[in-house]
């Protein structure tokens, strides 16, 4: 398993950037603890310097921490014609202990990897580097995720053996079976179909309504975290089947291969970039009264607005441009 190029790269790529974490790490708790702007002193001066490389460093390796989910589904996806039972990346997943566990990191790590791009940015705006002392105290916080992701996508890999035979999407999909993937399946479609278009179209609403009013970013940003754990919910229960042509058929990762259009890599990229753009907006909204950034923060919340709603609204128009060609009647 490991000579697979996808599996190599995820190893290869995560091992460096555990490495270059762990090193942002140790020079980020020197600045959390001893940042002085107003000094002149050769340290201080030091730090400054320091704080260009490190944001620099981490703008490239979170940058790939947000790509990585999508390989690591795709390597997940190739590697089901090697084992027993496996239909998609639904088996390969279970094929090894982690490998679920990794997936919820990888997408608990787009979330905070890319919040904490969005803070970055906004912080090398201002003269003063108003933020840089919160940015590396996040930073802290993140690593021991990132490093734990990176150990734990490392076993599951290493722990994969041909000879298993693992659960099929069907089983793990299905409404009749146990776990949680059984238990979005069984949720009632229509309830949940409208809780996430509700959520999502609140989202774009409240995007509009941030151009005017500066309190929409709030709802903007909790819209859009509601909207990602529902989306999740409504693509197992009520949107597969449409994408399937099939009323028993629940699985979010079928939707990645050709034979469905690799539709699922859109629809995913569009839900998950507009939940990040939208959570980003209420993430910077504590910052609109620091000074340095009087005018910087408010484009930069008024661009991340846009963003969610474009993609919310890419989301809903594939939804819907399933559900209508559809064969399916439900």
């Amino acid at each position: 398993m490991i000579l697979h190029p996808g599996v190599l790269a995820l190893l290869v790529a995560s091992g460096a950037i555990t490495g270059l974490v762990l090193y942002a790490a140790w020079h980020g708790a020197d600045i959390v603890r001893r940042w002085d702007l107003s000094s002149g002193s050769e340290r201080q001066l030091a730090l400054e310097r320091r704080t260009y490389l490190l944001s620099t460093l981490l703008g490239w390796v979170l940058a790939f921490e947000l790509v990585s989910i999508f390989l690591y589904v795709y390597t997940a996806d190739s590697l089901a014609p090697l084992f027993t039972g496996a239909m998609c990346a639904a088996g390969s997943l279970k094929a090894s202990a982690h490998g679920y566990t990794v997936l919820v990191l990888k997408i608990a790590g787009f979330v905070l990897a890319g919040l904490w791009l969005v803070v970055n940015h906004a912080d090398q705006q201002g003269t003063d580097y108003p933020l840089v002392r919160g940015k590396y105290a996040a930073l802290l916080a993140l690593t021991p995720m990132l490093v734990a992701e990176a150990v734990l996508q490392a076993d599951y890999f290493l722990s994969l053996r041909p000879e298993v035979i693992t659960s099929c999407c069907g089983s793990l999909f299905g409404s009749r079976g146990v776990g949680v993937g059984s238990d979005l399946a069984a949720l009632p479609p229509r309830h949940v179909a409208v809780a996430f278009l509700a959520a999502v179209a609140g989202a774009i609403a409240a995007a509009a309504a941030f151009r005017r009013w500066a309190w929409a970013g709030w709802a903007l940003a909790g819209l859009a975290a509601a909207a990602l754990p529902l989306s999740l919910a409504a693509v197992i229960s009520w949107l597969s089947p449409y994408v399937y042509e099939l009323p028993t058929h629940h699985c979010p990762f079928c939707m990645l291969q050709a034979e469905y259009g690799w539709i699922g890599y859109p629809l995913y990229g569009a839900l998950l970039g507009g939940a990040l753009s939208g959570m980003g907006v209420g993430v910077l909204m504590p910052f609109r009264g620091v000074p340095s950034l009087a005018m910087a923060v408010p484009r930069i919340q008024r661009r991340l607005a846009g963003a969610s709603a474009a993609l919310f609204a890419a989301a809903l128009l594939l939804v819907a441009w399933t559900v209508q060609s559809s064969q399916l009647r439900m």
